[in-house]
């Protein structure tokens, strides 16, 4: 856990335009590392029109981890799933039957991003801000995408109980993604 205390806040889409600048902020220092930096759809600009695209769907929250200065150390955003989700359609079958009739009640939550300021890592801080966001939801599932090799966060989700159902790709350009299911319990 970090050493000074937090303030984990939840923020509707009005509170979290207002961050806008912070958020990017944080993505862009986590994202300067290999093989992100230099990679256009990993740009600070692209991810600032998904964050702000984001914001707009339905469900959409986001948790901060606030310092006592107010730096924003990290955070955690997604929105409920749309069943008719590219990515999520491509899974077909790989989808286990109850979670087909949950998304198309809207009854999973999609989280997009998690991230944690590398100074901040390996701390619990990540764990902390995905708890808190689907403790709140009520939502009887979660799904996410992760990098396939990112293998530090891909191991991390599978150990909070994470199933990988298929591999995917948001878009031409992006890399391979394995697509992750929880059942919150």
């Amino acid at each position: 856990m970090p050493h000074e205390p937090l303030l984990l806040q939840h923020h509707t889409p009005d509170s979290a335009k207002q961050l806008i600048d912070d958020l990017v902020a944080v993505y862009a220092e986590v994202y300067d590392v290999p093989p992100y930096a230099g990679d256009p759809f990993f740009a600070v600009e692209t991810y600032e029109e998904r964050l702000l695209a984001a914001i707009e769907m339905d469900g959409f929250e986001t948790v901060t981890a606030t310092a006592p200065d107010g730096t924003i150390l990290g955070y955690v955003h997604g929105v409920t799933l749309p069943a008719d989700r590219a990515w999520w359609v491509s899974l077909g079958d790989r989808r286990p039957d109850g979670i087909l009739g949950a998304a198309t009640a809207g009854d999973v939550f999609w989280l997009r991003e998690l991230m944690v300021r590398p100074a901040h890592t390996n701390q619990g801080l990540g764990r902390r801000l995905h708890d808190e966001i689907i403790a709140g939801r009520g939502q009887s599932w979660t799904t996410l995408t992760c990098i396939i090799d990112n293998q530090p966060v891909h191991d991390a989700y599978v150990r909070w109980g994470y199933e990988i159902i298929g591999r995917i790709k948001h878009a031409e350009e992006s890399p391979v993604y394995d697509a992750m299911i929880l059942p919150n319990s």
